[in-house]
């Protein structure tokens, strides 16, 4: 055979010359593979992403609360992921949703930080400022039909007073006195409203008062939200003495009582991955339902596979 018989080298490189790979942009018209006239894809279903993040001001700060999370699908894998973001001494941030692209915003705002340090000129991000610079970023991604799959929380000391912000996937942003994202806005915003709700003439609560009401939150949260997690960090902004400090406090463990799970009757998990009913039948089971019923029964079912 000889060694340049055209058979021996079908589909691979031919002696002395380049090979066009799968997907290969370069090269001639004619040379370049057929996957590369496929259409643009983007990202269409996140793999690792975080849950609930859940903010609130106090009397000369705020309080920004994430778990250490990471859910690939159902499946709580990473556990000692950080979603919190110390900016400067007067803002931190924290997101929710695909762990990829809050790593990519993280980046871009470490790297934008550094550049504002080598200018020198004595100007930084404030609070609103990086809100605002955020919501231009995702509407134009969305716009781009390219989004961040994100929802993330800004808080920071702005003119001496507290400032707190939200940023949905889509650029949509608010400023509040309490913010969540994902389950947070159903279990924890309507825990953190009442508890301002109590305070007259729009009186922010005191510093203790919004960690106390935070841990009970992250703790509805552990039980009612089947992809949260019992650990989280604190992203804390005050002033005191006339100076502003940031900190990332944690991690803070929630610790979970299930001494009632045994009152529980009827939601006996059988070999089929459902329950068992008063007369015996079987009963199928939600997905939502079985990680829940995970979670109330930890000595039995494990919810965290490794």
């Amino acid at each position: 055979m000889s060694v340049l018989e055209e058979s021996f080298w079908k589909n691979g490189p031919r002696p002395g010359s380049l090979y066009n790979f799968p997907g290969d942009f370069s090269g001639p018209a004619n040379q370049r593979t057929l996957a590369s006239a496929d259409p643009t894809k983007h990202t269409l279903s996140p793999s690792v992403t975080g849950s609930s993040v859940i903010g609130i001001k106090f009397d000369h700060g705020v309080i920004i609360a994430s778990d250490t999370l990471g859910s690939y699908g159902s499946l709580a894998k990473l556990r000692t992921l950080s979603r919190a973001l110390k900016v400067n001494e007067s803002t931190v941030m924290a997101a929710g949703g695909d762990y990829a692209d809050f790593q990519y915003i993280k980046g871009q705002i470490e790297q934008k930080v550094i550049s504002d340090e080598c200018v020198g000129d004595g100007y930084g991000y404030t609070a609103a400022s990086l809100h605002s610079w955020l919501t231009r970023i995702f509407y134009s991604r969305r716009s781009k039909f390219n989004p961040l799959w994100n929802s993330v929380v800004v808080g920071g000391i702005v003119g001496e007073k507290p400032y707190l912000g939200y940023l949905d996937m889509k650029g949509s942003a608010h400023e509040d006195t309490s913010v969540a994202t994902g389950y947070g806005q159903y279990f924890a915003q309507t825990l953190m409203r009442e508890a301002l709700d109590k305070k007259s003439n729009g009186v922010l609560l005191t510093e203790q008062e919004a960690r106390e009401l935070i841990k009970e939150c992250m703790k509805v949260l552990y039980y009612r939200d089947a992809r949260s997690w019992n650990v989280y960090e604190l992203s804390v902004v005050k002033r005191e003495a006339g100076l502003t400090k940031s900190i990332i406090e944690g991690p803070f463990k929630v610790e979970g009582d299930w001494s009632i799970a045994h009152l529980v009757s009827g939601l006996e998990i059988d070999s089929y991955g459902g329950h068992l009913n008063g007369d015996g039948q079987h009963v199928a089971v939600p997905m939502m339902g079985v990680a829940r019923m995970m979670k109330m029964w930890p000595g039995r079912w494990t919810r965290v596979m490794d």
